[in-house]
């Protein structure tokens, strides 16, 4: 009579998430340390009161864009895509371009209850645009797999906003001095400069603007 052998304890992997990262990945996490490093920038500048730590916020925006634009163009060059890829994205470019754009616009100036109201509202509606477009982008795709069209604007079009408050800043016109100036509205204030964020949050939800993806 034989007797089973016990079987060989195969050795653990350790970082065996990491193992599954293709290019792509890394690319993409680079477009989320951006956008982590452009929120601890304007915290910095909060701290200090030193403008120079807003430029470096500023700065890492467009490079932030740039592995965005560039992981999607990695992925299908090597065709090589990773299962966490389409999440990683979505979870990138919800720091990138939703809080990240909503943190600057707080150390600039839009601090009132109904600033933050609406910067709560924009990001709201940022991840809300990435959760939709996981779920419809198959539906959406050509045979290729290509998504032909975003419904509502990508949340990477936020650095328009950037661009604003970039401005505001070169201008002086921030703090206190904030460009557009202050309404109040009751007891509460409101700087007018926050609508063009709820502009940017309601364009990104809306299904009925259809904007070609290139």
């Amino acid at each position: 009579m034989t007797t089973e052998q016990p079987r060989a304890r195969r050795p653990r992997r350790h970082f065996s998430m990491i193992r599954t990262f293709v290019l792509a990945d890394f690319v993409t996490l680079g477009n989320g340390f951006a956008g982590a490093g452009t929120i601890l920038a304007a915290m910095q500048y909060l701290a200090t009161g030193q403008v120079h730590w807003m430029w470096v916020a500023f700065a890492l925006m467009p490079l932030a864009l740039v592995m965005d634009f560039l992981d999607g163009r990695i992925a299908r060059w090597r065709f090589k895509k990773s299962p966490l890829g389409a999440d990683l994205d979505s979870l990138a470019d919800v720091i990138s371009f939703g809080m990240a754009p909503a943190a600057l616009a707080f150390a600039v100036g839009m601090r009132g209850a109904l600033d933050v109201a609406v910067l709560l509202y924009f990001v709201a509606c940022g991840i809300s645009r990435l959760a939709r477009f996981n779920v419809t982008s198959a539906e959406l795709a050509d045979p290729t797999g290509k998504v032909k069209y975003f419904e509502g604007t990508p949340i990477p079009t936020s650095l328009a906003l950037v661009m604003v408050l970039a401005v505001a800043t070169y201008m002086g016109r921030i703090g206190d001095a904030l460009l557009g100036g202050t309404w109040e509205v009751g007891p509460l204030v409101m700087h007018p400069l926050v609508l063009l964020y709820a502009a940017s949050g309601s364009a990104m939800i809306s299904k009925t603007l259809r904007i070609p993806k290139l």
